[in-house]
């Protein structure tokens, strides 16, 4: 299957339900007014793309109309792809060029951030890059052995420790063992932690503090995995986690699983973090790099 295919795919609730709407409403207007924005406002609110990016959306749109000199409500669909890609873009691409990167991966506990390590594990493995697994999470024995499973299932080397460990050592250990065998990528799985667990948010910081110490100058994403089901949450879970952490990037799971699809624009809009990766599936490969035109053209395609 393509990837356009796949991410479209992937999209189908999303599509729909909030967008099927949207292209119904558009067919039963004759010319483009204020009530048709008004409309178009609600309806995207009612998507989980939050207020005030419904807000911003249509002040976009109303703007490319009156430069386009649009009259038919159905110029609208088109206009409004663009406008929800030009939102998305910026700061999407990852950033690993330094020998090795480290990727640090955050998130609360049932997101699927191990899942989530796997499939970019063999992501990065298929793009010939070495990559290396550290098993930060030692609050749960089932983590470290997730992440083996995963490791051995991508032909990865990984950096373990007993259940119980300090978190921080096994991160020295996986920069240790990354610079001997020359490795590309460090991918660090953490624990799953509430922003409200203050001693996680200090382990998180010490994490953090090994690697700029034992590291300098390397590139570092810190990407925190949400539950794309999860709606308005998420918002709220970047917040806290951006406050905390400083994250570079958001990792999207279970888009393929929801009608909130529109939690990306409140995220991007909204608190200014880029989407890195989505999850359209349960497959290895269906964890995909977050690519604004695409999502968007896949958002609002309904030929089949």
């Amino acid at each position: 299957m393509g990837l356009f295919k796949k991410i479209k795919e992937g999209l189908k609730k999303t599509r729909d339900g909030v967008v099927g709407q949207i292209d119904s409403m558009l067919k039963s207007f004759t010319k483009i007014d204020e009530d048709l924005f008004e409309e178009l406002e609600e309806l995207l609110v009612m998507g989980d793309v939050g207020v005030a990016t419904a807000e911003d959306i249509c002040a976009k749109l109303r703007k490319k109309v009156k430069e386009t000199g649009a009259k038919d409500p159905k110029e609208i669909h088109n206009l409004l792809e663009e406008v929800v890609a030009d939102i998305l873009k910026g700061g999407q691409e990852l950033n690993i060029s330094t020998k090795p990167s480290v990727v640090l991966v955050i998130g609360v506990n049932g997101v699927g951030k191990t899942t989530t390590i796997g499939k970019m594990a063999n992501r990065f493995k298929n793009d010939g890059k070495k990559v290396l697994l550290a098993a930060a999470d030692t609050f749960r024995a089932a983590a470290i052995d997730q992440l083996q499973i995963w490791a051995d299932r991508c032909g990865c080397d990984i950096i373990k420790q007993n259940e119980g460990s300090d978190p921080a050592a096994v991160v020295f250990d996986a920069i240790s063992a990354a610079k001997a065998r020359g490795t590309d990528v460090i991918i660090v799985d953490t624990a799953g932690r509430l922003h409200n667990k203050k001693h996680l948010m200090d382990e998180l910081a010490k994490i953090n503090r090994i690697i700029d110490r034992e590291l300098p100058g390397a590139d570092k994403e810190v990407l925190l995995v949400l539950d794309a089901t999860t709606g308005q949450n998420a918002v709220s879970q970047v917040e806290h986690f951006k406050e905390a952490t400083g994250i570079t990037g958001i990792v999207l799971t279970k888009l393929d699983g929801t009608a909130k699809g529109g939690i990306v624009l409140a995220i991007k809009n909204s608190l200014d973090v880029p989407v890195k990766f989505i999850g359209v599936g349960e497959q290895i490969d269906d964890l995909q790099p977050f690519v604004p035109e695409e999502f968007s053209k896949a958002l609002f395609d309904f030929s089949e």
